[in-house]
């Protein structure tokens, strides 16, 4: 999914995450397919959407690419009620700090598997393939988060997680003009 044409500035990728047969779980995958269909207008230049659902191992590789910004949307265990939203300022990906909380995830101790992979986890094998294979991470990192209610078997958002799509979209909206516009002042 592209958002826009070639941009002037280091690009912004911003990635749905999540699995849509766990109910809430797939809110970053929801949200950005809500971006899609607002059309290429709804984002800058140099934004594109990726559909990421559960192919954490594909995002690692794409992350490599030399984004200027990258907004993970996902949704995240943190307070509040479901559907609350929270915006994650990461950092710069090379340190990652206050994103990765250092839990194992994907399997046990040096096993991968890349359909359970978190956030985290991706972050972590993209810092690994980096230092491997080279590639240029991306300069900034923000998660666009959203609680939970419902993470079990079944399809479709639960209500409380369903409402907050538009203004999570908007929030990756704002994310991404700000990093364009930093991008063309810097």
């Amino acid at each position: 999914m592209t958002g826009a044409p070639a941009p002037s500035g280091p690009p912004v990728l911003v990635a749905g995450i999540g699995n849509v047969f766990r109910r809430d779980d797939g809110f970053g995958v929801e949200t950005v397919q809500h971006l899609a269909r607002r059309g290429p207008g709804a984002l800058p230049p140099g934004t594109e959407l990726m559909d990421v659902g559960i192919r954490g191992l594909h995002l690692a590789y794409r992350l490599l690419d030399g984004w200027g910004t990258l907004v993970l949307v996902d949704a995240v265990h943190r307070d509040g009620p479901p559907g609350t939203l929270h915006t994650i300022d990461a950092g710069r990906p090379a340190e990652y700090a206050e994103y990765d909380d250092g839990t194992e995830s994907g399997g046990g101790p040096g096993e991968l598997d890349g359909h359970a992979m978190d956030p985290a986890a991706v972050l972590r094998l993209t810092r690994n393939l980096q230092a491997a294979v080279g590639g240029t991470l991306p300069e900034r990192l923000y998660v666009v988060g959203c609680v939970p209610g419902d993470v079990g078997d079944g399809l479709g958002l639960t209500p409380p997680v369903a409402a907050a799509v538009e203004r999570a979209a908007g929030l990756v909206a704002d994310l991404a003009r700000r990093a364009a516009f930093t991008a063309t002042r810097s």
